[in-house]
């Protein structure tokens, strides 16, 4: 079976999500169906025994703990398939630093995996974990999005198009969909940590036009029953909102307490929040996504300091649930264009703001974030992307921003104890700074060279440079 599922980040979905049922009847226009062999009740391909285990699952801790770490996840296309070479490169890559690695269960590279109810296909889906395995990752596990028969689709089809990916299960339907977690949960035993949904997809409520909340949390807390029915000690987590923001300027819907320079939070993604928080039936971490600029691509007052919305946010979801452990499932920086790529910047100018954003989420609390892989299938080139497309017997090799994320995640792991460093005045303006008693990770914001003095070292810095040091 081929790739699946749309290799889009947060920007694409809110767009989707506010244009409304007119623009999702407007997709069905271009629906492209992946139909199995048969007259739509086909179960080729299919098996009834989806709960078996899979493979060999590496053994888990013996008590999970809510917090991964920094890591990546996985989206169209990846390192488990490709040339054998560039495969086993990939992997090597990341065998040196074991990273957090994320999967979702339909989309973004897995294929449907129950066609037909009581009838699962997991063949891409297990080709990604055992890769995670294999690459010595620790795997977590999305749980969107939900087959075709749980939507008003037919039994045994699959639709690919964006707006029936996006589409959540009909109410009818949230237990099979808490059914198909607890299965995934009971294929995958070495899975320790489960995210239920991904950004509200589907869960808009037109005729009020706010998020359909009451609907998402009766799915959660479906979900979070059925997994800790499968193992208590498995770690769940929501609500997966994009906490969109708007320009200082706006009112309508603007939140008038979280705001600041960087513009003021949409108050009905706060409400959305609130109500999942207040009636969550559990939650072991909790999850948001989202970018440090505007709905409207603004990056207020500029790239680096908009990364200050990812402080506020988190300082304020952590607040909202007496400190439970924070995870960022997706962070962008860097606005995309009209086809939802981000090839506008420099290397070295993209991992200067990731780094910064990174730091930003750490000052807010977080303790684990979720790098979003744009990989390409093909090509040498593959801007914002952890390695070379593994097409080529020579790919799969590191490019800059693996070096940013695992290095980030070797030196700043979950429990992390920071330091305040001393840094010369006439260099706050140029440097972001995170540091503990053994590293200091030092950005140069500027798009020039400096020469800074960061804890009581002074160095030369080039253009965007992120620079480690060694106390």
């Amino acid at each position: 079976m081929g790739r699946h599922g749309w290799n889009s980040g947060a920007r694409r979905w809110r767009l989707t999500a506010l244009l409304g049922v007119g623009a999702a009847a407007l997709a069905l226009v271009v629906t492209l169906l992946n139909t199995l062999p048969g007259d739509g009740g086909s179960t080729a391909g299919t098996t009834r025994d989806g709960d078996k285990v899979h493979g060999t699952p590496v053994t888990p801790p013996d008590t999970p703990q809510p917090a991964v770490g920094w890591g990546f996840t996985h989206t169209q296309f990846s390192a488990d398939e490709g040339s054998d070479a560039a495969v086993e490169r990939a992997e090597g890559l990341l065998e040196k630093q074991s990273l957090p690695q994320n999967q979702h269960i339909m989309g973004w590279g897995a294929g449907n995996p129950e066609p037909s109810k009581g009838r699962y296909d997991f063949s891409e889906m297990d080709r990604r974990i055992d890769f995670i395995r294999k690459s010595g990752g620790t795997p977590t596990v999305t749980l969107c999005c939900s087959p075709d028969w749980m939507k008003g689709g037919k039994s045994g089809t699959t639709d690919w198009s964006q707006s029936a990916l996006e589409t959540a299960p009909d109410r009818a339907h949230y237990k099979d969909f808490a059914a198909l977690a607890a299965t995934v949960a009971k294929r995958y035993p070495d899975v320790r940590h489960f995210i239920v949904w991904n950004e509200f997809k589907g869960f808009w409520n037109d005729s009020e036009a706010r998020w359909d909340y009451e609907g998402y949390t009766e799915l959660y807390n479906l979900v979070y029953k059925a997994l800790k029915k499968v193992d208590k000690d498995i770690m769940v987590g929501g609500p997966y909102l994009v906490m969109d923001s708007f320009d200082p300027r706006q009112t309508e819907n603007a939140s008038t307490t979280l705001k600041g320079t960087w513009g003021a939070m949409d108050q009905r993604v706060l409400d959305a929040f609130d109500y999942w928080n207040k009636n969550k039936a559990g939650a072991d971490f909790v999850v948001v996504d989202g970018s440090s600029y505007t709905n409207d691509d603004d990056m207020l007052p500029n790239e680096f300091a908009a990364t200050d919305k990812l402080t506020a946010v988190g300082k304020w979801v952590r607040e909202q649930t007496h400190d439970l452990p924070l995870w960022w499932a997706e962070y962008y920086v860097e606005p995309a264009d009209g086809n939802d790529d981000r090839k506008g910047w420099s290397e070295t100018h993209r991992a200067a703001v990731q780094a910064a954003g990174m730091i930003a989420m750490v000052k807010g609390g977080a303790s684990s974030g979720f790098y979003w892989n744009p990989e390409e299938e093909k090509g040498t080139d593959c801007a914002g992307c952890l390695w070379t497309p593994t097409d080529s017997a020579g790919g799969g090799k590191e490019l800059p921003m693996y070096g940013l994320v695992s290095r980030f995640s070797k030196e700043f792991p979950p429990g992390t104890t920071y330091r305040t460093v001393a840094i010369a005045a006439d260099d706050v303006p140029n440097v972001r700074v995170l540091a503990t008693d053994k590293t200091v990770l030092v950005i140069n914001i500027l798009d020039r060279s400096i020469s800074a003095k960061v804890d009581g070292k002074r160095f030369e810095m080039g253009a965007y440079e992120v620079k480690w040091l060694t106390r």
